[in-house]
């Protein structure tokens, strides 16, 4: 049956620009299987244009007016109009775009080998709120960084194994006929260990394993942060590749999407406002770490960039005041399955642009004022937008939005790309939109 206008218009959409915007995205989904390799991965792509890194430890004197720093998991970027003075800063304020770096996975504990049944295992904990039956039965990698001894020093190196040393298998249906009837139950203990090969428990195993990938001795690796990551690489999917097939899409979609901007805006003409891409870890278990959303890494960049340039107190406040947050996350598009789990007349679907986020509990920090700037930021783009809300008698979610509002009082809207399967190992959104909130983004930088 032939689709309507709509439908057609987004699989053209989808075949053209926003086709070289999604498959980038995937590039970078792909390279980015833990926090620390995606902010390695947007590192690069700064360092490309032509930015610089700086250390936090040093003072801050002659800082580049394109720049960034990394927390951890969590890096800040920022761009300034040359030449720009802190009563300029204080006046325009910034424009921030958030996001965060981290999914729902399963993470290495730090003694992990164990083992039984003829099987040797790996001990895991479950970060966030992961879909525990998406991690069964999948090809798993694992990735992390390593605190490595050299020459008496402490060295921290990422490490990828990219490829199946992992699996979580599943129980067979006939030990568990009533699976189809009752439900999956899962315990996070007792059926998520994976396992990563046959014979008897082998302590330090998975520390041989890291300090082989690092190229050390086992003795050398005193600590790690290590996660697993499903193998199948992100890719178009669909008749027509409408969709976007891909891991740790919440929120990596974001994360690429902010740095992109970043860079699309520095790169126009039209640049003029001071511009700060804020990428926070531990988003998914409530952003209280040293590098998340409620740390003062946000409020310790803009004011070190201020009094870098000679301003004070005032002006770091009047910049907050002044400036704009959009809090990039991920949004839930209505289920063809489920479409009851939806509120009924705020449905939101694949390929019809960015999504402004409301909740009348704060949950998300989006209120009328900036509501509709991110609507005139869309319109000025050429953007579709959405609105959406969550259903009454459901639970509500939350993001970064409402922790940078209420902590630096700053005006901030919560907007996503819609999206199926939420915190699954393998997530989906449409390929058109991608493109369409990287217009967005750069044109809340530009307007």
């Amino acid at each position: 049956m032939a689709g309507s206008p709509r439908e057609s218009a987004t699989a053209r959409e989808a075949n053209d620009g926003g086709r070289a915007r999604a498959l980038d995205l995937a590039r970078f989904i792909d390279a980015s299987p833990s926090p620390y390799h995606a902010c390695e991965e947007v590192a690069a792509r700064l360092d490309g244009a032509g930015f610089r890194r700086v250390d936090e430890g040093a003072a801050w004197d002659g800082i580049p007016d394109r720049a960034y720093v990394r927390r951890g998991g969590s890096i800040a970027a920022w761009a300034l109009p040359a030449g720009v003075a802190p009563a300029d800063l204080a006046e325009r304020g910034f424009r921030v775009l958030g996001a965060h770096t981290d999914s729902p996975n399963l993470r290495v504990k730090p003694r992990p080998d164990s083992g039984r049944a003829g099987f040797r295992q790996v001990g895991v904990e479950v970060y966030g709120g992961a879909l525990l039956n998406s991690w069964l039965d999948r090809d798993l990698g694992v990735s992390g960084r390593a605190f490595v001894e050299s020459g008496g020093d402490l060295e921290e190196r990422t490490f990828l194994v990219d490829r199946p040393v992992m699996r979580v298998p599943q129980l067979a249906i006939h030990l568990d006929r009533e699976v189809t009837t009752s439900g999956l139950v899962l315990d996070k203990q007792q059926h998520m260990a994976p396992v990563m090969a046959v014979g008897d428990r082998t302590e330090g195993a998975f520390r041989e394993l890291v300090a082989g990938e690092l190229g050390v001795r086992a003795s050398d690796v005193k600590s790690y942060d290590a996660m697993v990551h499903d193998l199948t690489p992100s890719r178009l999917i669909g008749v027509d590749e409408s969709m976007l097939a891909a891991p740790r899409l919440d929120n990596l979609c974001s994360a690429h999407a902010a740095t992109t901007a970043l860079l699309d805006a520095v790169a126009s003409e039209r640049f003029a406002a001071p511009a700060l891409v804020t990428l926070f870890d531990h988003e998914e278990v409530g952003s209280a770490s040293r590098g998340g959303a409620d740390s003062p890494l946000l409020a310790d960049v803009i004011e070190r960039l201020l009094l870098a340039r000679g301003g004070d107190r005032q002006d770091h406040l009047r910049a907050v005041q002044n400036s704009l947050c959009v809090s990039a996350d991920m949004a839930h598009a209505v289920h063809p399955n489920y479409p009851e789990r939806h509120e009924p007349d705020h449905h939101v679907f694949l390929n019809r642009g960015p999504v402004i986020k409301i909740n009348a509990n704060q949950r998300y920090a989006t209120e009328g004022e900036t509501e509709a700037r991110f609507q005139l930021a869309c319109e000025r783009a050429g953007v579709p937008h959405q609105k959406w809300v969550m259903r009454t008698n459901l639970a509500c979610g939350s993001t970064i939005g409402p922790i940078t509002a209420s902590r630096h009082g700053m005006p901030t809207v919560d907007v996503g790309c819609a999206q199926l399967s939420m915190h699954s190992a393998r997530e989906m959104c449409g390929s058109a939109d991608p493109a369409w909130m990287i217009a967005a983004l750069t044109e809340c930088i530009l307007g």
